[in-house]
């Protein structure tokens, strides 16, 4: 059976992810850094550590599966400072740091013709601060390690979203008139789902997606054209 490792895997897009690859037939462990949430999950198991801290991951290793055919580096967020520097520093952390430590601790499990699959966001293309930054960085360092796995056929690419409602990023924050203008920006009418990037994110992790490497694929309804 093919394995799967989806980090941020307790909620909204990452649990979308999971619960999709689990249709599909892998066996799917999640990690963050939240047990209880993680445990809520169906028919995954589960690894609760933080990301973004050199040590835990190493400690987590243990618990991780021993051959990984699919990553998806899903962890992160738009961390909110009132410092800026702690803003920037904080949201590479959460979205770069993350997915560079874990992906480089599991490269030797990955198996031959693998997958790793990187969540971007449309903010990396359109800006959006220290998060867009961030999410812009993810682009140029998967087309790094795309030339590096590529001669064992292992593939990466970037998932990018837009507007996707049902998770927890946006918080309190997004009002009826934002929500509006944001799909009003789209061309087919409607805000994205968590389902919308796992259906995405489960062709890439499959064998019929073996020559899609170092791209930026993109689910926002064409509210940005990735051209």
């Amino acid at each position: 059976m093919r394995t799967a490792v989806v980090t941020g895997g307790g909620t909204g897009i990452g649990r979308a992810i999971a619960l999709e690859l689990v249709e599909q037939g892998l066996d799917v462990t999640i990690t963050g850094r939240r047990a209880e949430v993680l445990a809520e999950v169906p028919g995954v198991k589960y690894v609760a550590f933080d990301a973004t801290d050199p040590d835990a991951v190493a400690k987590a290793l243990d618990s991780l599966p021993s051959k990984v055919d699919v990553l998806v580096n899903n962890a992160g967020g738009n961390i909110s400072h009132d410092d800026t520097k702690s803003r920037w520093l904080a949201n590479y952390e959460a979205n770069v740091i993350s997915a560079v430590l874990v992906t480089e601790a599991l490269a030797p499990r990955f198996a031959d013709n693998g997958r790793v699959i990187n969540i971007g966001s449309i903010a990396g293309r359109r800006g959006g601060g220290s998060y867009g930054a961030a999410k812009a960085a993810i682009e140029a360092w998967t087309a790094d390690l795309a030339g590096e796995l590529g001669p064992r056929g292992i593939t990466a690419n970037v998932v990018s979203p837009g507007l996707i409602v049902d998770t927890e990023f946006f918080g309190d924050s997004m009002t009826e008139e934002r929500l509006n203008t944001l799909i009003g920006q789209t061309k087919n009418g409607r805000a994205g789902t968590p389902r919308d990037v796992a259906a995405l994110v489960a062709f890439l992790a499959s064998e019929h997606a073996g020559h899609i490497t170092g791209q930026v694929l993109a689910v926002n309804g064409g509210a940005h054209l990735g051209r």
